[in-house]
């Protein structure tokens, strides 16, 4: 049965923490990201290297800021995590030619090498956190996700 509006409002002095779906979203994101962290650890990777490659996989250069953005991690972070790929040789960074303020990133050959790697890992843990839900499910889910961020990010 799903949740009456009273419930899942904030406001309402019947709502319920477990029947909002924030609060869900919001636990399998920090549960994802420590299975995923566990995993990539044995592979000498972390979560935040993960979603970096993982963005340049799909793009063939990108901002620092394009990257923390993407990425959901704060801009010093993120020039921190890409500081420390490049001394690992995952990625190289280059000012860019229109604006030399902004620094562009694109992966090197050993970090398509570990991209191949940590997508394996990723894939068995998203199979297991969905298992038994159909791709229709999954699809609707990742439509309604991008309807709510997209309310939030034009809020007044």
């Amino acid at each position: 049965m799903a949740p009456s509006p009273k419930t899942i409002d904030p406001a309402n002095p019947n709502f319920r923490m477990e029947d909002w779906p924030l609060y869900w979203v919001t636990r399998v994101g920090r549960q994802y990201s420590a299975d995923l962290d566990k995993a990539l650890k044995r592979i000498g990777m972390d979560v935040a290297r993960w979603r970096v490659l993982i963005i340049l996989s799909e793009y063939d250069q990108a901002s620092v800021t394009t990257l923390a953005d993407h990425a959901v991690i704060k801009l010093p972070t993120m020039t921190k995590t890409i500081s420390r790929m490049e001394g690992q040789g995952l990625v190289r960074t280059y000012p860019n030619p229109d604006d030399r303020r902004v620094t562009l990133v694109e992966v090197t050959e050993l970090g398509r090498e570990k991209t191949a790697l940590v997508r394996l890992q990723a894939s068995r843990i998203f199979h297991a956190a969905f298992e038994g839900i159909s791709a229709g499910e999954t699809n609707e889910l990742v439509a309604t996700l991008k309807r709510v961020f997209a309310n939030l990010v034009n809020e007044p």
